[in-house]
């Protein structure tokens, strides 16, 4: 059975619309295509903020409710995919805003370097940053008790990175990680790392291999370190409580099943859910698909349920 015909119907045409990735040599051309503009929420204020970076100024892009209260509210650093090599903060606005309104939280999108310009550290100094500044800062008026880290694909990586980070480093305290279906083994050896070869499958073997390369530089040849690569973590004591979720037709199924199993083992509490006949990031690509709101509702509603305890008891 080839790669199109497992794709769920209801899928197959953006999967077709696509253009396929070829990565080195497509790298330039993607970063050049223009963004596609969401349509803004009135009910969230967006704002620009530069803080000081490990080696230069960082941008953060800031989502809260208009017209909040004084009370402190929950918050999220939001970590942005493409492979560690491609991706801005501006296109996840429409999901940024929509945690916003759905969770009543703060949220933090950060525009970390991308390799291979910038390879490892470059990208998880820079989330480890803005956790920093998010922490310390008293713009955002923030509960400190309820910061939860979350991003999909290489932001998943990041996200699960900075957990480890953070857990070793005594702070600041994440309450709740998302890292969704992260890029988190830069060994390629899993199943599905060898089951999802085509180009029209949006993330593949061979732009995953690449894509490694770049971000982890002179680092690919030697020991390669868990804030890199999570999967390399010894142990995922102490971690915070987790949601992730992924396609079954995703390159990265099977590190993100292991990397359940280990936090399930580890005794952090984890909410997984694996979905049939999906593409990698395809509630992204085809957002008004059926599966593709109820994995988003999925993902929004754990956010919710981590963020908002007391309410969702009550």
């Amino acid at each position: 059975m080839n790669f199109k015909s497992r794709v769920l119907p209801e899928l197959r045409a953006t999967l077709e619309q696509l253009p396929p990735l070829d990565l080195p040599n497509d790298l330039q051309l993607f970063r050049s295509f223009p963004l596609q503009e969401a349509e803004k929420s009135p009910h969230v204020a967006t704002r620009n903020q530069m803080i000081a970076g490990p080696s230069s100024n960082l941008l953060l892009k800031i989502y809260e409710p208009v017209n909040r209260l004084e009370t402190a509210l929950p918050a999220l650093l939001w970590i942005h995919g493409g492979g560690y090599v491609l991706g801005h903060p501006d296109s996840d606005d429409a999901l940024c805003e929509r945690f916003v309104v759905d969770t009543h939280c703060v949220v933090v999108s950060v525009d970390y370097r991308l390799a291979p310009e910038h390879p490892y550290p470059a990208a998880i100094d820079d989330c480890y940053a803005a956790l920093k500044w998010m922490a310390a800062t008293s713009e955002l008026n923030i509960d400190l008790t309820r910061i939860a880290v979350a991003g999909a694909s290489a932001g998943g990586g990041l996200t699960a990175a900075l957990s480890l980070m953070a857990r070793d480093q005594g702070g600041p305290a994440i309450s709740f990680q998302m890292p969704l279906y992260p890029m988190i083994d830069d060994r390629n050896a899993t199943a599905s790392s060898h089951e999802i070869t085509t180009n029209r499958s949006v993330w593949n073997r061979d732009n995953n291999r690449a894509a490694w390369g770049l971000y982890l530089g002179e680092h690919a040849s030697g020991t390669i370190p868990p804030y890199a690569a999570p999967s390399r973590a010894e142990s995922y004591e102490g971690l915070p409580p987790t949601y992730t979720c992924v396609g079954q037709l995703d390159p990265f199924r099977d590190e993100t099943i292991e990397y359940v199993a280990r936090l399930a083992q580890a005794g952090v509490e984890v909410e997984f859910q694996m979905y049939p006949g999906c593409f990698h990031a395809f509630e992204l690509a085809a957002p008004q698909a059926e599966v593709s709101r109820r994995a988003s509702k999925g993902y929004v509603e754990a956010l919710n349920r981590a963020l908002n305890p007391q309410k969702m008891r009550g």
